[in-house]
């Protein structure tokens, strides 16, 4: 059986490959994020038109969990832009630096169109070990553990105390807000329709 995170080492190392072919160059920005980690678009003018950035900056990202209705807490930190160095620099997504810019992005975990891609992202990679019963995998329970904002493997927290942990437990409290979501979000409402506050049903796919 594949080891998960043997799976995901190997293709970090591909993506350090595809940097250098791309044609990076020393001295440009390199953003290193998951794909549901986005900088918002004043952070990336802000680190494009000022000087003296520090050599890697980790971005505070707001932390979300199935849309925008579920704000989790503020303190998604593992995303960082890098002034790319050849032979220095290399993908990383773990603290590397103690220097963090607050307010930059979101973090939007498990916020997918379709039921069939929550479950897909259960299996796959580092999650697989959570699935701790097959009835967890059920489109209908999958649907209203979204909609609660409940935990998709009914786990505790992962927090470092008693006290955090105490305060994430149960669900998530819901927010109708969008002040503060992605421009880009608000503009398109219609086809990302399912990541906006109150919109909780999702297609089976």
């Amino acid at each position: 059986k594949e080891n998960p995170f043997i799976e995901e080492a190997y293709q970090r190392l591909a993506l350090d490959y595809l940097l250098k072919q791309a044609g990076i160059q020393d001295d440009d920005l390199l953003i290193m994020s998951d794909v549901d980690e986005i900088p918002s678009r004043h952070t990336i003018n802000l680190l494009r038109w000022c000087d003296g950035i520090p050599p890697i900056l980790h971005l505070r990202l707001r932390n979300y969990l199935y849309s925008f209705e579920f704000l989790v807490d503020n303190n998604s930190w593992r995303a960082s832009v890098h002034v790319y160095q050849a032979g220095k620099t290399r993908y990383a997504h773990y603290r590397q630096s103690d220097e963090i810019l607050a307010d930059a992005g979101w973090h939007c975990s498990f916020c997918f169109r379709h039921i069939s891609e929550f479950i897909f992202k259960m299996k796959a990679y580092s999650h697989v070990d959570r699935v701790r019963f097959s009835h967890f995998l059920n489109p209908k329970r999958v649907q209203r553990v979204i909609c609660k904002g409940a935990d998709l493997f009914d786990m505790l927290p992962e927090e470092y105390t008693f006290k955090e942990i105490i305060g994430k437990m149960g669900p998530i409290p819901h927010s109708y807000s969008a002040v503060h979501l992605p421009a880009y979000l608000l503009e398109n409402a219609d086809e990302f329709k399912f990541l906006l506050p109150g919109n909780c049903l999702r297609e089976s796919g």
